[in-house]
């Protein structure tokens, strides 16, 4: 929980520094008038939290504030931030949680016995957990991929990466790099070669070697959005020829530093592919933090981790909560 407090602290050090403690600074006045809130409406604002989400925000914290008649000015800084962790805390399954392996259809049981006994091994084993990572190019996907690869090796969890962004060579030689730091597998073809296959060999290989998860590298751009969204679901498809209830987790990867220009492309990532997750990247790098509520709000996606450094242990699970208690702490 401290590790987890300091990467939080960490994460949003600008944003707090910045709007965060302004807004901090309005509940030590001794009263709360209509230029008060006014004032707080236009800082929320100024973070990124957006004009619909302070709108709604605002609006439960007032309502509040007529039905229980606080004396207290502190009492409306209570209510703002129990009225901040609700709306950012969304259900969410972090990596290789123990109600992975319950998820799977009843057929897996027997499906996991086959398949192990063909390959001549005695255990019967849970099937690797299949990670499908999408974002557009340049938000930190990659990275935010290595990082939670380490995050897994570090536990002694074997990881195997897909490089199925076949479209840029480049990306197939970044993912080999942060593979061999992170300590995983990476399975790659040729450049321009079928995302697809490369996807359904990953998988493969991952049953074949025992590995507990399979995490997936997608392209960010295509030609046109259409080629793009329909890549994803082919991926997608060919994912789900080894278990039918893979991907497990479609994790979105977002740059905090886009601010509300990015709640427009993830939005484009929801029309194609069902999005489980959000990886909110570079959260570190932007004094405007309150992009989380925005996300949260507007996408109904719960964020599941953030980043909050260039390395590769520099992420954290999200926890609403610990995020709005350093804003304010």
């Amino acid at each position: 929980m401290v590790d987890l407090l300091k990467k939080t602290e960490s994460g949003i050090r600008r944003s707090k520094e910045t709007w965060f403690s302004k807004i901090t600074n309005i509940f030590i006045r001794d009263a709360f008038s209509d230029e008060v809130w006014e004032e707080l409406e236009e800082l929320l604002i100024s973070a990124d939290v957006g004009v619909e989400t302070t709108s709604k925000l605002l609006s439960k914290v007032k309502q509040r504030v007529k039905t229980d008649r606080p004396s207290e000015v502190s009492q409306i800084q209570d209510a703002l931030k129990e009225e901040m962790i609700s709306l950012i805390s969304i259900p969410t399954s972090k990596l290789l949680e123990p109600h992975h392996s319950e998820s799977f259809n009843p057929c897996h049981s027997e499906r996991r016995k086959k398949f192990y006994s063909a390959q001549g091994s005695p255990k019967v084993e849970d099937p690797p957990q299949v990670i499908l990572v999408v974002g557009v190019n340049g938000s930190g996907k990659t990275t935010s991929i290595a990082k939670l690869a380490y995050s897994l090796t570090s536990q002694g969890k074997r990881v195997i990466l897909a490089a199925a962004d076949t479209f840029r060579a480049a990306a197939i030689e970044q993912l080999k790099h942060w593979g061999e730091k992170a300590g995983a597998e990476v399975v790659a073809h040729q450049p321009g070669g079928d995302p697809g296959a490369v996807a359904y060999d990953a998988v493969q290989a991952g049953y074949n070697r025992h590995a507990q998860a399979v995490i997936i590298d997608t392209a960010g751009r295509l030609h046109t959005k259409f080629n793009l969204m329909e890549e994803l679901k082919k991926v997608k498809r060919v994912i789900a020829k080894h278990d039918t209830s893979a991907p497990h987790q479609v994790l979105l990867v977002m740059d905090a530093t886009t601010g509300q220009n990015g709640l427009t492309q993830a939005k484009l990532f929801t029309e194609a592919v069902e999005i489980t997750n959000i990886f909110l990247a570079k959260l570190d790098g932007t004094a405007r933090g309150g992009i989380v509520f925005a996300i949260c709000h507007e996408l109904n996606i719960p964020i599941s981790y953030i980043g909050t450094g260039e390395q590769l242990q520099d992420m954290a699970p999200f926890d609403p909560k610990v995020f709005v208690d350093v804003i304010f702490s």
